[in-house]
């Protein structure tokens, strides 16, 4: 369609502007058409009208869109615009089956340089060049033809058919357009780049545009009760990374992928649901005490976690990062940022290896030796993809051939694999240190749970940050890990060992938090408490 333009044929306005609504609806929007066709499932005539309807439907609406948004007046300038914006979410979904909602728009805010950079590839390169640059390149190439005053008349005499084209469909199959809708709510997020500019309108507005709220605390005079036998006065808790449940031989994964934990007998859940698909969501939602049906950023960050509270009560609270940040987690408590540059031996200036934690924990645990009970966070940057093979060091790369290169989607299924096992291989081995040092320190326990999971192809799907409503189970299933002194008790460790198998997501993490320190709060709702039963 754009080699048409490359020849440098004199077009309207009004012209230009349909040639690249169709190359919108045709090429941009051929998962959303895909999508739809899939929904939709043609049998009978009146059902293939329905889906012929929607790329004409869709071309008006992008018709009015590109004019609406500048194209009367600067065309060219704004139609490039919407072609570079638009090939990159294309790219997106077609290789990694990204979605582009308000919580993908945050998580992509809040990425930082050195993950940014992870995907660039010349896959990225060849596509952007293809889709974007080419099609921009042909349109400035071109001569708009006629008068200012009869391109605007033009211009307006198309969107008028646009808009009569809308009018008929609206009117004749609005049936079929509200029963698919409302049969398939994920549908409208593979608009583009429509659905991108309505998230990005969103994320902005909540976070910049409307006033910030007043901070609340939840509860002000928290308590430490007198502690039992299996509580805790040191409490590790690590925050993973992108690990998916399925991938830990605990729960029956087919690989040996936790030989170390294992051998250290710690207790894994086997059914824990993330908060979100993304870190920027699922870290501040699993410690806030929203909960994942009405869990709201801008209202999270206005008010206390389970790390406020338990600091208030009197605990030494602190958190070490080893990923792009706490996600405002850590605001109000003793933190160590993220510095890719910290330490030679396992920072390459972008990335370091969650090995660094180790040294810093041990650190952090000798600074506050026989003092006041602690809670220590570890945020590891776990199985981050999609540059996987950077995540371990050279003596746990054991499932090979693995895949040493971004562009997972051209790596097969089998060296996909095996190079995310190999994470999980890694996390093994920083888990099972984590709990070597915890041996000498008395009453000490250790909480893992991952932020969400990984989709590696199944399903097309790569990565994470699917819509919840419509991720699949592998961005959703998490692990969850606990090991504590206190399991020596045989009664404890068959009341903890009950639970395993229960539902849970991380809405239970803030009360267990609190339950795990012996936390006294108004805000403690026992039966969130995963070991309350325990006690």
């Amino acid at each position: 369609m754009f080699a048409t333009l490359s020849k440098k044929r004199r077009f309207t306005n009004s012209q230009l502007l349909v040639i690249t609504s169709v190359f919108f609806t045709v090429v941009v929007n051929f998962p959303f058409l895909k999508a739809v066709y899939l929904a939709s499932s043609p049998s009978t005539i009146g059902d293939w009208l329905f889906l012929l309807s929607v790329p004409v439907l869709l071309c008006s609406l992008l018709l009015i869109f590109f004019t609406l948004s500048g194209a009367l007046f600067f065309t060219k300038s704004v139609l490039a615009i919407h072609i570079i914006v638009s090939s990159l979410l294309l790219y997106g979904t077609l290789v990694y089956g990204t979605l582009f909602d308000t919580s993908m728009i945050q998580n992509v805010v809040e990425t930082d340089s050195g993950e940014a950079l992870s995907y660039l590839n010349m896959s990225l390169v060849i596509f952007f060049i293809g889709l974007g640059l080419l099609p921009v390149f042909a349109i400035f190439t071109q001569q708009i033809k006629g008068a200012f005053t009869t391109n605007i008349k033009m211009l307006l005499k198309v969107n008028l058919l646009a808009m009569l084209a809308i009018a008929v469909i609206a009117a004749t199959l609005y049936k079929e357009y509200a029963a698919i809708g409302r049969n398939n709510k994920g549908l409208i997020k593979f608009v583009t780049p429509l659905a991108f500019y309505d998230s990005g309108y969103k994320f902005l507005r909540d976070t910049y545009l409307y006033p910030p709220l007043p901070y609340r605390i939840l509860d002000s005079h928290p308590a430490i009760a007198e502690k039992t036998n299996n509580t805790p006065t040191t409490l590790i808790v690590v925050v993973g990374e992108t690990a998916r449940a399925d991938k830990f031989s605990l729960n029956g994964y087919a690989r040996n992928t936790n030989p170390r934990l294992e051998a250290l007998d710690v207790i894994s859940f086997q059914n824990v649901d993330s908060c979100g698909t993304a870190t920027a969501i699922s870290v501040p939602c699993m410690f806030s005490r929203l909960g994942r049906e009405k869990y709201n950023s801008r209202l999270a960050f206005s008010q206390d976690n389970a790390l406020d509270i338990i600091h208030r009560a009197g605990y030494h609270v602190e958190w070490i990062d080893n990923n792009s940040s706490c996600k405002g987690v850590c605001t109000r408590i003793p933190n160590t940022p993220y510095d890719p540059n910290r330490n030679s031996q396992f920072c390459d200036g972008r990335y370091c290896k969650d090995e660094i934690l180790l040294t810093q924990l041990s650190q952090a645990l000798a600074a506050q030796s026989n003092k006041k009970p602690r809670v220590i966070v570890l945020h590891t940057i776990g199985s981050h993809g999609p540059t996987y093979y950077q995540r371990y060091s050279d003596p746990y790369r054991q499932f090979i051939p693995d895949c040493p290169r971004s562009d997972i989607q051209n790596c097969d299924l089998q060296q996909l694999t095996n190079t995310y096992d190999n994470t999980i291989l890694y996390a093994d081995f920083i888990l099972s240190s984590v709990i070597e040092q915890l041996k000498n320190i008395p009453n000490s326990a250790l909480l893992y749970i991952s932020d969400h999971g990984e989709s590696l192809g199944e399903k097309g799907l790569y990565l994470h940050g699917f819509p919840y409503s419509i991720a699949p189970s592998e961005q959703t299933h998490v692990p969850l890990i606990y090991w504590s002194q206190g399991l020596a008790d045989a009664s404890y460790r068959e009341c903890v060992s009950e639970q395993a198998d229960k539902p849970l997501s991380h809405d239970n993490v803030y009360d267990t938090l609190l339950g795990l320190t012996a936390v006294n709060s108004t805000t403690y709702q026992p039966e969130m408490d995963i070991f309350s039963t325990c006690r």
